[in-house]
């Protein structure tokens, strides 16, 4: 579990730390001379209390307004704060904006620490605490225990302890069984060990051995190793500082605002977010022009905010658009805060309701607070027919994989098919869709066979699952068959109706053709331009075969051609063309295209000029 601090520049966070944990988290010579924080600092608190024993992970940050950006990335993700407040000054700027952060943050708990209280008097103290309680209403600290002590005497320490565990044995534990996310916040070079990487465990677990991947590259490395508060371990849990060190990465390849993942597909990049947003009292009111700086977890980006309003006004939840100037690693769930450059000052925060929409221009969503049913319906229809992978759905929705099948299966308005979810309106229109255009290709191409597969599955759009399941219930239903490579309607025979004549008439003049029958140009001057849509349809259903792309013969011709081929031949011996010819009585003209037919249905092989055939029992 993870207690970060906040509070004013030079209110005693580092003193108190330092008297609670035995660690100096000031380890920069800058930090020593100016007896400021400026880096994060960490240190392990052990807690041996009734209401909680363990180990917190102490993230020291600093109070200085120029560093706000880093308190941010120590803060985020923590489940327990540490507000520091000197007894002798009180409330200050950077308390506020603090405590603004962290109930921007969603923080679950915390303690209230009034430092100093050595120096003053009793009737002092008690007015800095009523302050301290008006300050904390509304807050994520609103009921948080608040302590007088003193870092110097050691006065209050004791209860400082007993009220940390308090509160910590209030807060639920993480899911070691959720995809892992380390945010980084440091990395550098260990001789004989390589890159080495530090952060918060935000979620799932870590092993020695395995696989993961590093943003913003997103390039895979093997974790060599783990060490967790100071101490080598076999896995990293979720709430806890790690150390990785990491094998086939180079330090030049991880940055500030990186993040280690598990080695899952699901996590990738986006520029653009949906969010809901609340802006804080006082803030002004944002434009869809208005730049601010973005940050979540280590990552600080330049941002621009589209409301479907217009503009982000303070006093309401916005659900947004956010588009950033640089890709981050995000996911649905994820809480941030916005600040302004100029001045520099927290003006509000919000959480991620979809981390990676499909395109740049991707509407918000339309309401505020959606629920998490609500959140993976509308995310499987924007998917439309290729469907959402149930692999996408923890980044996307924000919930642990092993949650996924629950969510799914009470979602009434998605339907799941193989690996993947679909929304349950658009399949229906999908059905009616291909059930409608088997019927219009039917009417526009009366002698065809039916619609081909490849042309109906990309004209809805669909899936090779989700096609495959709308034929399957369309042929359940007796709406259409399958036959072959084409859809029809149920009972269609192409070439009924007038055509039938027609086509009767064809097959006489195939059938007096004989064996040297008349071309497919000749047939047509005769009977017409639909004439090569008759003929396949004599094909379809066995009563002519297409010896040549121009030439059609009737079946009983090619039979008798046949026969007279196997009588001569049965002797196994290769026979020219010329020889064939004397067996068929045929011209070139027909004798040719004929031979190619036989190897084509593999009767024959071909040899330079001689065929052998085989002739099966």
């Amino acid at each position: 579990m993870i207690l970060g601090t906040a509070g004013h520049i030079d209110h005693g966070k580092t003193s108190l730390v330092r008297a609670l944990t035995g660690v100096d988290t000031d380890r920069l010579p800058e930090e020593k001379r100016r007896g400021i924080t400026i880096e994060l600092g960490f240190a392990p608190l052990a807690l041996a209390e009734d209401s909680f024993t363990g180990t917190l992970g102490v993230v020291d940050v600093p109070g200085h307004d120029a560093f706000v950006r880093t308190m941010l990335a120590g803060a985020t993700g923590v489940d327990l704060a540490l507000l520091v407040i000197a007894a002798d000054e009180g409330v200050m700027p950077q308390t506020r904006e603090h405590l603004a952060i962290l109930t921007l943050l969603g923080v679950r708990g915390g303690v209230v620490a009034l430092t100093k209280c050595d120096l003053v008097e009793g009737d002092w103290l008690a007015l800095v605490t009523e302050d301290v309680r008006n300050l904390l209403s509304g807050s994520a600290l609103e009921s948080a225990e608040i302590v007088p002590c003193s870092a110097a005497t050691g006065a209050g320490l004791d209860t400082i302890r007993r009220a940390l565990a308090a509160a910590a044995g209030r807060v639920p534990s993480r899911n070691a069984g959720d995809l892992t996310r380390l945010p980084l916040d440091r990395a550098f070079s260990v001789k004989g060990t390589g890159t080495v990487v530090t952060g918060t465990l935000w979620s799932g677990a870590i092993d020695r051995e395995s696989t993961v991947r590093l943003f913003p590259n997103g390039g895979t490395a093997r974790v060599r190793s783990l060490e967790s508060h100071g101490a080598a371990v076999e896995r990293g849990l979720p709430g806890t500082r790690v150390a990785v060190a990491l094998a086939g990465v180079d330090r030049e390849e991880v940055s500030h605002g990186g993040v280690l993942v598990s080695n899952d597909e699901a996590w990738r990049e986006s520029a653009v977010l949906r969010a809901d947003v609340a802006l804080l009292d006082g803030a002004t009111s944002l434009g869809v022009r208005t730049r601010v700086r973005f940050h979540l977890g280590t990552s600080d980006v330049g941002a621009r905010l589209v409301a479907a309003a217009g503009r982000v006004e303070p006093g309401a939840i916005h659900p947004v658009r956010i588009a950033l100037d640089a890709p981050i690693v995000a996911r649905a769930g994820d809480r941030f805060v916005l600040r302004t450059t100029s001045p520099a000052m927290t003006i509000g925060g919000g959480v991620v309701t979809d981390p990676q929409p499909p395109a740049r221009r991707a509407k918000p969503w339309r309401s505020p607070g959606a629920s998490e049913q609500l959140r993976l319906e509308w995310t499987a229809a924007e998917c439309a027919g290729q469907g959402l992978a149930l692999g996408d759905i923890p980044v996307r929705v924000g919930i642990p994989p092993g949650e996924v099948a629950r969510l799914v299966e009470t979602t009434r308005a998605v339907v799941r098919l193989a690996d993947r979810v679909y929304d349950v309106a658009l399949r229906s229109r999908l059905r009616d869709r291909l059930a409608a255009d088997v019927r219009a290709w039917h009417k526009a191409h009366p002698l065809e066979a039916g619609l081909p597969l490849q042309h109906a599955r990309s004209s809805i759009r669909a899936s090779e699952v989700l096609f495959d399941d709308l034929v399957r219930e369309l042929s359940e239903r007796g709406k259409i068959e399958l036959r072959g490579g084409v859809l029809t309607r149920a009972g269609w025979k192409a070439g009924s109706g007038a055509d039938a004549a027609k086509i009767a008439e064809i097959a006489v003049a195939l059938e007096a053709g004989g064996v040297a029958p008349l071309n497919v140009g000749e047939l047509a001057d005769q009977f017409g331009k639909e004439t090569p849509a008759l003929l396949r349809v004599l094909e379809r259903e066995g009563r002519a075969v297409a010896v040549a792309p121009d030439r059609y013969y009737s079946v009983k011709a090619v039979e008798s051609l046949l026969a007279s081929l196997r009588g001569a031949t049965s002797d196994g011996a290769e026979k020219t063309a010329s020889q064939l010819r004397e067996v068929l009585g045929l011209s070139r003209k027909y004798l040719i295209p004929f031979l190619e037919y036989c190897d084509r249905i593999g009767v024959s092989r071909r040899r330079g000029d001689l065929r052998s055939f085989h002739w099966k029992p």
